[in-house]
């Protein structure tokens, strides 16, 4: 059984930064394409960032983000990061890892994930 735990959150400042770690267990890590979404408030779920299988040499960003995330992956480690500078108030939210074994990705939607970790909370500030 796939784990995802993530961590990293917290509240910070708009213009400030925070990196959150997604650390896998239970499958094969390399054969993961892995992803990021958030939720906001009254919000549906949204893609973040994903990050392909492998050597992670492909990566996709929502248009919202582009410029200031930065999604990566270390297999050593089985943990997927995602750094997050210049933040927003917008960007406020619960932040997600989910991963699909054995798809090379990246995959934009929710629908192409088949493990989800139990989210972090991002908070930014004004």
């Amino acid at each position: 059984q796939v784990r995802l735990v993530e961590s990293g959150g917290g509240l910070v400042q708009a213009g400030g930064s925070l990196r959150l770690s997604c650390a896998a267990s239970g499958g094969s890590f390399m054969s993961s394409a892995m992803g990021w979404f958030r939720q906001a408030p009254g919000k549906e779920r949204e893609s973040v960032a994903a990050i392909s299988w492998s050597g992670g040499l492909m990566t996709y960003y929502a248009d919202s983000v582009k410029g200031r995330f930065t999604i990566s992956r270390d297999n050593g480690k089985n943990t997927v990061y995602l750094q997050m500078n210049s933040l927003k108030p917008e960007d406020t939210g619960v932040y997600y890892c989910a991963s699909v074994i054995g798809a090379p990705g990246p995959y934009g939607s929710s629908d192409d994930y088949h493990y989800w970790g139990q989210g972090t909370q991002v908070t930014v500030s004004p």
